[in-house]
């Protein structure tokens, strides 16, 4: 049997009221929660639930990223996965040298699939999952909704504009997740516990043969979202309207 990758990224919690650094720097990470991105969460659930059914014999999950990362990687090993790669890399990492990570680390283990979630929620790039099934030449499934595993098939459901598509797709392959897939279990102590034994390998970028990519982009200054006016409350349609009307929305 086979393994699956899964791509675990370390971001501010959903929950946590994202601050703007006072000089517009970026934000502000200190003290803040951290978590597993959600979209990686439910990939690491998805690939769980692959290997419960014995179509695989071992989860891997991967962080780029900060030495902080540990944590996360630590979370998703006590969510089930059996063993975890951390890949050191200070700063935003380009999504084409997170693909070139992910493509060194696929022809290390060959896995089965490699689940990604469909984007990060703090740079929303959604662009690594694409970029890996490129250079690996292999076919990929985007912001799936639904996962059915049929011999060396993979038949992937998800939503666009127009109702639901269906793809099939050979194996190996990428697939990326929607936030419809699944719901991620609960992580309980005594999970949190025997994390602790499972392997975390750290493997730089130098041992897999992977130079940092120049940023094409550069961030000038962040903003904060301008404050929103409070409401007005209308007793009739023509108050709404004259109200709309004074401004000049018609």
């Amino acid at each position: 049997m086979s393994s699956i990758l899964v791509g675990i990224k370390r971001v501010i919690d959903y929950s946590v009221r994202v601050r703007v650094k006072p000089d517009g720097s970026g934000v502000v990470t200190e003290g803040v929660k951290m978590s597993i991105n959600p979209f990686d969460e439910i990939a690491l659930e998805e690939g769980l639930r692959i290997k419960e059914r014995g179509v695989v014999s071992e989860v891997i999950a991967v962080g780029v990223g900060p030495e902080e990362a540990q944590q996360q990687l630590r979370s998703a090993l006590a969510m089930g996965a059996d063993r975890a790669v951390l890949v050191p890399a200070e700063g935003a990492v380009a999504p084409l040298t997170l693909a070139r990570v992910f493509l060194k680390l696929v022809q290390r283990y060959q896995p089965l699939l490699v689940i990604l979630g469909k984007q990060a929620i703090d740079d929303d790039n959604g662009q690594t999952g694409q970029m890996l099934a490129a250079l690996w030449d292999r076919p990929q499934a985007t912001y799936a909704s639904k996962l059915e595993l049929e011999g060396q098939r993979a038949r992937v459901t998800r939503e666009v504009d127009t109702g639901l598509e269906t793809l099939e797709v050979e194996l190996p392959a990428v697939i990326t997740t929607d936030l419809r897939l699944n719901e991620p279990r609960y992580i309980k102590l005594p999970d949190i516990m025997k994390a602790k034994k499972k392997p975390l390998e750290t493997v730089s970028l130098a041992e897999l043969g992977v130079e940092g990519a120049v940023a094409s982009a550069r961030v000038v200054t962040y903003t904060p979202p301008p404050v929103r006016s409070r409401g007005v409350m209308v007793k009739s349609v023509q108050e709404l309207l004259g109200a709309m009307n004074q401004r000049g929305v018609i």
